[in-house]
């Protein structure tokens, strides 16, 4: 009897313990959709809160070298560089990284998103040679692990352009950019919002070369695709108007520039 009764009082321990986890866990996911929706309405500062409220769950519920510790990791970094926490943000991106190499694998899909990251912070504070291969590593193991047509390849090559069009290697940007643009309508259809993504970078790089009259079309193109995808006050919707405003002051049509201006400033005053 007695050794029935330490079976039973096992039994309930383990019960009790699972449960706890699946609590854990739950809040851990209320918390990450609250980041989400904090983060899209800008609010930074709100957000990292609750990021770091999640990344201490993450590592009580799950232990330190979770994959959910990486993921909690990632947003409380990314927070921190939106509100230009730079230093604060890079330790975070890197622990992520490695998290993430020991747990999955080095060439795991999910590295690749850790990598562009961190590649995306060196990138915003001008460390031009340091992001490059992070980017180029993101692309190789997003193609080898994912097929070199799947809609995330796209985003390395937008990436990689990006950081190639901060540079003024235009040349070498604008392959990219097309390769991506041909990926995402093959893949995800003509007016998915990362279609319009793609044409905004390349209407992006053309405005830096001066070549005018192929980036309008590419510009309007892209606003009506966010329209038609997303709503006309969507704040990607006011990103692409503040675009087509930049680049109608830069061409001298500054009542259209206006226009577009006072629109996206509507739009972000709602949110």
């Amino acid at each position: 009897m007695r050794t029935s009764t330490q079976i039973l009082l096992v039994w309930m321990l383990l019960l009790s313990c699972t449960a706890s986890t699946f609590a854990q866990e739950a809040l851990w996911k209320e918390l990450y959709s609250k980041i989400v929706t904090l983060h899209q309405q800008g609010r930074y500062g709100e957000a990292a809160k609750v990021a770091e409220e999640a990344l201490t769950v993450a590592e009580k519920t799950f232990g330190p070298n979770h994959p959910y510790v990486a993921t909690s990791l990632n947003n409380l970094a990314g927070l921190y560089q939106a509100q230009g926490k730079y230093s604060e943000a890079e330790p975070l991106y890197k622990r992520a990284l490695a998290i993430e190499e020991e747990a999955l694998g080095k060439n795991h899909y999910r590295v690749a998103t850790s990598l562009n990251n961190l590649a995306g912070l060196y990138q915003a504070q001008g460390k031009y040679t340091e992001a490059e291969p992070l980017y180029r590593r993101a692309l190789t193991i997003r193609e080898e692990a994912l097929g070199k047509n799947h809609p995330y390849v796209a985003t390395s090559l937008n990436n990689l352009a990006g950081l190639y069009q901060a540079q003024g290697r235009y040349t070498e940007a604008e392959p990219l950019i097309k390769r991506a643009l041909a990926i995402v309508e093959k893949a995800l259809g003509q007016d998915h919002p990362q279609v319009a993504t793609s044409l905004n970078n390349l209407a992006g790089l053309y405005k830096a070369q001066g070549r005018y009259t192929e980036a309008e079309p590419l510009y309007r193109r892209a606003l009506a695709i966010m329209e038609k995808a997303l709503g006309t006050d969507h704040p990607l919707v006011a990103a692409v108007c503040e675009n087509m405003a930049e680049f109608y002051r830069q061409i001298g049509r500054e009542d259209e520039a206006e226009t577009l201006e006072a629109r996206a400033r509507k739009i972000r005053s709602k949110r």
